[in-house]
């Protein structure tokens, strides 16, 4: 394949019009897109031409179309070595032509070739099927709202979703008196936790508000005590010293020889 030469400048010379700005163009008539040649249509002839240059761009010397006699030379366009200037945001030209693009394509190249379609939601299950909280209330409520918009219902029969209705209100309403039993036996055990963990708080408060010897005071009242003891809130006056002390010491005798025997034998 032939090497495409990159697009240089080869003469200095300009058609003396002043620069042609791409801004006043239509955005169809150029092209000058990052990866693409650059080119325009020509104002004159009104046929594509390549923009020349890198820092200088010039439409490219071209002549005028049509056919001409043999050995005679095309005349050239007016356009030709005409400067370019581009004074519009590249970036922004470039989407809003991808977008033109897109826009003006077939309907059948823009859709793709398979299709992919949204499943549909599944049916909500019936009220017989649901496994919510089961409370004499709730299947109470339940069995009444099927009865009203249920037209098989009535007259002592039941369709296959009443008859499973009816038998759950009947089920709830004979379970209805273990469970509510079951119930207040959870909150006798709750109230009395609640008890146990306030009654010592209870308790000091109580004592620290009447003090000891208030309580001691009454609780003496409370018995017949002989003269010149004391409560058990203080305890009995123990004696320091043993009341037989010769009964002491051969008690006192008697455990070290047990001592010192053990301790021989060991």
């Amino acid at each position: 394949m032939p090497r495409i030469r990159p697009g240089r400048v080869r003469t200095k010379h300009t058609n003396r019009r002043e620069p042609l700005l791409l801004s006043t163009m239509a955005p169809e008539d150029f092209n000058i897109r990052p990866d693409e040649v650059k080119s325009l249509a020509c104002p004159d002839c009104r046929t594509w031409r390549r923009i020349m240059g890198d820092t200088v761009l010039k439409i490219r010397e071209h002549g005028t179309g049509g056919k001409v006699a043999e050995g005679t030379k095309r005349p050239l366009c007016p356009g030709s070595d005409q400067l370019v200037v581009i004074d519009i945001d590249v970036r922004r030209w470039h989407a809003r032509q991808n977008r033109l693009l897109r826009d003006a394509m077939p309907q059948d190249n823009r859709r793709a070739a398979q299709q992919f379609y949204k499943p549909l939601p599944a049916p909500g299950a019936p009220v017989s099927q649901i496994r919510a909280e089961v409370t004499l209330e709730t299947t109470r409520q339940s069995y009444l709202a099927h009865r009203k918009s249920c037209t098989r219902c009535g007259g002592g029969r039941h369709c296959t979703d009443g008859a499973v209705l009816a038998r759950r209100f009947v089920l709830a309403l004979q379970q209805e008196p273990a469970r509510r039993e079951a119930r207040e036996e959870q909150e006798r055990q709750e109230r009395r936790i609640a008890r146990k963990q306030t009654a010592p708080a209870v308790r000091k408060a109580q004592w620290a508000k009447h003090g000891g010897k208030t309580v001691e005071t009454a609780n003496n009242r409370c018995a017949d005590r002989a003269p010149g003891s004391v409560s058990e809130f203080r305890g009995p006056q123990l004696p320091l010293v043993p009341q037989d002390m010769e009964a002491h010491g051969r008690r006192q005798a008697e455990l070290g020889r047990r001592s010192a025997a053990r301790t021989s034998a060991a």
